[in-house]
């Protein structure tokens, strides 16, 4: 199957969940990364080091947080005419993973189809603003807010 190789370096700052229909698989050649999961309702971040790969399932909501003069390197399945790519956006005060917007595309360049969709998000309050308990959602985490695995001794 014909794949996306993707070589990504950071810094990044995102609230964004991105869903894809195919696997995703992550290797960190440089330094760390820690990717959020949402993991069958349950918020987890698994932190990715230097010389480790991760295989991410379908359909997995994910987050890859990347810090300062890290790089890794991503490698996607082309999308079926069929697939479905979202962005998902969740509440930070609801517990139990409030969704407060969800943005769906035909992935055909990722880089621009992310872009443009966390930047409508970003320009529109009502689509920021989560349903259940009115409070208007982050388009960007606070700066100091994920701690860089970077910085923190290995446990």
């Amino acid at each position: 199957m014909p794949h996306t190789t993707q070589i990504v370096g950071g810094p990044n700052a995102r609230t964004d969940y991105h869903i894809n229909q195919t696997p995703e698989w992550f290797y960190q050649h440089r330094g760390a990364m820690l990717l959020k999961v949402v993991d069958d309702g349950v918020f987890r971040d698994i932190v990715i080091r230097q010389g480790d790969m991760f295989l991410l399932p379908p359909n997995t909501p994910h987050n890859p947080v990347r810090f300062a003069n890290t790089v890794g390197i991503v490698l996607e399945q082309r999308r079926p005419a069929e697939s479905i790519d979202r962005m998902r956006w969740y509440c930070g005060s609801c517990d139990g993973g409030v969704v407060v917007h969800e943005a769906a595309f035909h992935c055909t360049d990722l880089g621009t189809q992310i872009k443009r969709a966390v930047e409508d998000f970003k320009q529109d309050d009502e689509k920021r603003r989560c349903k259940q308990c009115g409070e208007l959602a982050n388009w960007a985490p606070p700066p100091g807010s994920i701690p860089d695995p970077n910085l923190v001794a290995a446990s």
